[in-house]
């Protein structure tokens, strides 16, 4: 990849991940790239291609997408000159994307060839008529190297219909040099007992607080209830958030803020602007959160550097199946009518789920590549030069190796309710429960009659 394309992905990926809401996440807080929800600004960029192509559009809301499937698409081009492309490219808002797509789809008019959709959104195009190809044939000649759970998420009823961006491995990120000083070894953190206990020996010791509590996300909250085997739907798809094993993880929760060792953070979750300083200041000793987050410390807290160790979640039993789930996303689709769907099914299976195109993804932006083949190339995961492999003490792939076979999905985020149930839980359930006070069952039951009444329940 071209220099200038590391430098243009870091730039446009860290100004556009400080412009998402715990609203417009699908997992609740930012998510990845997908933090790109709003942050795209219009924009139309034309490959320049030699000689005959077929022209293909492509709508984002992510600008740095445009440069690296403009890139991508060149390399395409070099193996397959008899298959050329020749892209071009229009980044819109958020918003409007998503918008101007399901007008375009109803109308039948105006539609793009290939369209990136964040995860939020993508269950409002399962529903009805899809539109969007069934993209499982061309998936089909990676599938044995993907995390299957990160396909689901744009499934439906065993067909594919987007490619993802990265997995987003939920993991553990230890300051190993506060927890030190506090004679807490985060190796022998197995369980979330162990998690909570080791908590309160670092409080004791430092007075400091050692994890945050959630206000405004839900990633350590989806982990928790999906290794619980629990969800926010019922097995026919109604809103059920005041079932057993979800009172069970707000009030384990609770409960951990009760030790004083747990607390609220600035900005509600670790993925935010008014939260990082109080991490590069070790005023918090511990974040668990999506693989992606990586990037988020080598451009936000830049005082840790070398002080970090990447590490696998807690569970509830050691053994337990599930040990991660993925969090945060955006799937490329290509638009069924396209006269020019397979081909572009085609160049944007290599484009997304290629070796060469995967490798990128950590070296520029530092994501798990959904091609888990790179993750044992250790010449390019334990590569010296590499910022990431420089600013953790650990080696990042290790871990994701370790949970490999255990990185599972919520079923309901493939739900279009789910949006709406991550918007009440974010705005108003959890800051009822950790910054009012309120009760866990009364607050999700009210919450519960919130969501039953807007979906007609």
């Amino acid at each position: 990849m071209k220099k200038k394309l590391v430098a243009a992905f870091l730039c446009v990926a860290m100004t556009a991940s400080m412009l998402l809401g715990c609203s417009a996440g699908s997992e609740g807080g930012g998510s990845d790239d997908s933090k790109d929800s709003g942050s795209g600004s219009a924009g139309k960029n034309e490959m320049e291609v030699e000689g005959e192509a077929t022209e293909l559009e492509v709508w984002t809301f992510i600008e740095l997408h445009q440069q690296f499937y403009t890139d991508m698409a060149e390399r395409w081009n070099e193996e397959h000159p008899d298959k050329k492309v020749k892209l071009v490219l229009s980044n819109m808002q958020y918003d409007d994307m998503h918008n101007k797509l399901s007008l375009a789809l109803e109308s039948g008019e105006g539609a793009p060839d290939v369209v990136d959709i964040e995860l939020g959104k993508f269950p409002a195009f399962m529903t009805g008529q899809i539109g969007l190809k069934d993209l499982t044939p061309q998936i089909e000649p990676y599938l044995s190297n993907i995390i299957e759970s990160r396909l689901k998420i744009y499934g439906k009823d065993g067909a594919y219909y987007g490619f993802p961006t990265h997995v987003g491995a939920m993991v553990a990120f230890y300051n190993t040099e506060a927890l030190k000083e506090a004679e807490v070894d985060y190796t022998t953190i197995k369980t979330w007992d162990d998690f909570k206990e080791a908590g309160v020996k670092y409080h004791e010791k430092t007075g400091k607080t050692f994890a945050c509590v959630e206000t405004t996300a839900q990633w350590m909250i989806n982990l928790m209830l999906r290794q619980k085997g629990g969800d926010y739907l019922d097995a026919d798809g109604n809103i059920d958030i005041t079932n057993d094993k979800m009172v069970e993880v707000l009030e384990y929760i609770k409960g951990m803020q009760d030790t004083g060792a747990f607390a609220t953070v600035p900005g509600g979750q670790p993925d935010n602007e008014e939260a990082y300083p109080s991490y590069n200041n070790g005023d918090y000793a511990v974040q668990i959160m999506p693989f992606w987050q990586t990037s988020r410390f080598t451009s936000y807290m830049t005082d840790l550097s070398g002080k970090v160790a990447i590490a696998p979640t807690p569970v509830w039993n050691e053994g337990d199946e599930v040990k991660s789930i993925g969090g945060g996303g955006t799937g490329t689709a290509v638009v069924a009518s396209s006269e020019n769907a397979d081909l572009a099914a085609e160049v944007f299976a290599y484009i997304k789920l290629s070796e060469g195109a995967n490798e990128e993804v950590w070296n520029v932006l530092g994501f798990d590549p959904v091609n888990t083949a790179v993750w044992t190339d250790t010449e390019l995961t334990q590569n010296p030069d590499n910022q990431f492999v420089k600013f953790f003490n650990t080696y990042p792939f290790d871990t994701l190796l370790e949970i490999q076979d255990g990185i599972m999905a919520l079923d309901s985020l493939t739900s279009e309710k789910f949006p709406s149930i991550n918007n009440e839980f974010c705005n108003v359930t959890l800051n009822n429960i950790y910054e009012n006070g309120m009760d866990v069952k009364e607050a999700l039951e009210e919450s519960q009659q919130t969501l039953k009444n807007e979906f007609g329940e």
